[in-house]
């Protein structure tokens, strides 16, 4: 994908993910299967939690981010590969880390969650003009389950991953019925 697509696709995917959100039934949006598993309240934040750190990191200069965390010496993946290799860690037992681990999430935070998330996505897809497409493709930053991976990897999960914590929402709804 090119910025454009990355950028259109960064909005459509989340704001499906907060037109979800907002109309799930008060029932739905707490409900949690176990303590393991997450409430749709709980996904919300944990999507926050992981969007939130990217604006940070994508304000720092081009030099920094080379300094602090180097270049790519390969390939950007495509979004299958990335979506591949992300299942593939899954699989193997991989977890969200503590630091992206949402504590209890109300019906009365919920708003306020989805206006975050907003503003965050609208932050992040204007970000994405401030690099070039090489830019995507040599610089690179850490993901806790994935490693380095360039900008635009970081684009692509970011995209997919909105939609995988979509899924599981509707999934625990429906095996709960």
């Amino acid at each position: 994908m090119k910025k454009q697509e990355l950028a259109q696709q960064l909005k459509i995917k989340h704001l499906e993910f907060i037109d979800f959100q907002s109309k799930l039934s008060e029932v739905d949006f707490l409900y949690a299967p176990t303590a393991q598993k997450w409430s749709a309240g709980q996904q919300l934040e944990h999507i926050i939690k992981s969007v939130s750190p990217l604006t940070q990191a994508f304000l720092l200069p081009n030099f920094a981010l080379t300094l602090f965390f180097g270049k790519a010496n390969r390939s950007s993946k495509t979004y299958p590969e990335l979506i591949e290799k992300y299942h593939s860690k899954l699989s193997q037992g991989g977890v969200a880390s503590a630091r992206f681990t949402p504590k209890v999430v109300t019906l009365k935070q919920r708003e306020n969650l989805l206006k975050t998330l907003s503003r965050l996505i609208e932050k992040l897809s204007k970000q994405l003009d401030n690099f070039s497409e090489e830019e995507l493709d040599k610089l690179i930053l850490p993901h806790p389950l994935l490693g380095k991976i360039t900008l635009r990897e970081m684009f692509y999960f970011t995209i997919y991953h909105v939609q995988h914590h979509h899924r599981l929402i509707l999934e625990t709804i429906k095996n709960r019925a």
